[in-house]
């Protein structure tokens, strides 16, 4: 018999056998692959929920029951709202990353000290515009480094560091100009720096955006996501922050690598400062600390983003779209009510997110691993 019959033969069930059942598909339903990358992958949700956001109030809006139109070019003005926070949220990324309990409450605080020295130098010490933004930089970067000193180098918790800075840093503010605003005609012009320009070659067709997404979030977003995702600084960032024993261990610097993350944040609050000059006209001593300041606001924005607050997770595209999301919700919670009731809403909201955010973590990181 040739080795062909031999295996017909074995291959053919005998007569009378039953037929043996195919195996069960196992293979996902559309369904399920699409639970598991709404539970799983960050980006996707905040992209789902960013969709429905806009589509609800937009419904909301057709129907009358908005005090306002909810489009295009409300949605594009409201930008201007998200230059500040998506720069502060990626800070707070950074700092957040680097592990040991990384946080910086302090970096409203830089805002408005580092704000008032900027306006000192472009207002009154008749500075250049570029000199003056150098000096917000480098200043906002000193006043990191001393969170970093005591964060990376002198073991202090980061809460009760940042805490601690936070009131030096918005004191300073207030006494180094007697609690007055600096509203200088030079300082005043910086107002255009806010404004809403044409999108060159498909401007036409589309909304004008606010001229802050160009100067000061596209570069920023641009440098962050390199350093994070393309620099040797990147790879021990998050290194120490998922394990800084292990990697220490591994010859890494921990603590100069958590140090700088500080700076940077620092860096990044410097330039906030410069923007929010432009935004209010004026350099004012509590333009990061009013209200509920920014510091929470970014914190809120960056958890929602996927960055874990235990460290070792973050990704620069969550905290952008995480922007957008609480910017346009809060521009449709302000045309939903009126008067002070609005604001009031926004910081609800802000909470309700913050606590879905941190449930949503912890339930990916038991079922799926962390995914972010």
């Amino acid at each position: 018999m040739t080795p062909e019959a031999d295996i017909t033969r074995t291959a053919t069930p005998a007569a009378g056998a039953p037929t043996p059942e195919p195996a069960p598909d196992r293979t996902p339903s559309v369904v399920q692959r699409a639970l598991r990358a709404l539970l799983t992958q960050r980006i996707v949700l905040l992209a789902a929920l960013l969709v429905i956001v806009v589509v609800w109030m937009s419904v909301l809006g057709a129907g009358g029951y908005l005090t306002g139109a909810y489009d295009a070019d409300y949605l594009s003005g409201a930008l201007v709202d998200a230059v500040p926070l998506c720069l502060l949220a990626l800070g707070e990324l950074i700092v957040i990353v680097s592990g040991r309990g990384g946080i910086d409450l302090s970096i409203g605080s830089i805002v408005s000290l580092t704000g008032m020295i900027f306006g000192f130098a472009y207002g009154r010490w008749g500075w250049s515009l570029f000199l003056s933004i150098v000096l917000a930089v480098v200043v906002g970067g000193l006043l990191g480094a001393v969170n970093g000193l005591m964060v990376a180098y002198l073991r202090f918790p980061a809460l009760i560091a940042t805490l601690a800075s936070y009131y030096a840093y918005k004191s300073l503010a207030l006494v180094v100009t007697n609690a007055s605003p600096i509203s200088d005609q030079r300082v005043g012009d910086l107002y255009s720096i806010t404004r809403s320009v044409e999108i060159p070659v498909v401007g036409s067709q589309l909304p004008n955006v606010p001229l802050g997404i160009f100067t000061f979030l596209i570069p920023t977003v641009v440098v962050v996501w390199l350093l994070a995702a393309r620099t040797t600084f990147g790879r021990r960032l998050f290194a120490i922050g998922t394990n800084d024993v292990a990697a220490e261990w591994s010859g890494l610097d921990v603590r100069r690598t958590r140090f700088l993350a500080y700076v940077l944040a620092g860096v990044i609050a410097g330039l906030v400062a410069v923007y929010i000059s432009g935004q209010f006209a004026s350099a004012r001593p509590d333009a990061g600390t009013s209200g509920n300041g920014l510091a929470l606001p970014a914190i809120t924005v960056a958890v929602l983003g996927g960055v874990a607050i235990t460290g070792g997770i973050g990704r620069v595209a969550g905290v952008v779209l995480a922007t957008l999301l609480i910017t346009w919700l809060n521009a449709g919670i302000l045309l939903a009510f009126t008067g002070n009731d609005g604001t009031q809403f926004q910081l609800l909201a802000l909470g309700v997110v913050l606590i879905f955010a941190a449930l949503l973590n912890g339930l990916t990181t038991r079922r799926f691993g962390g995914s972010r």
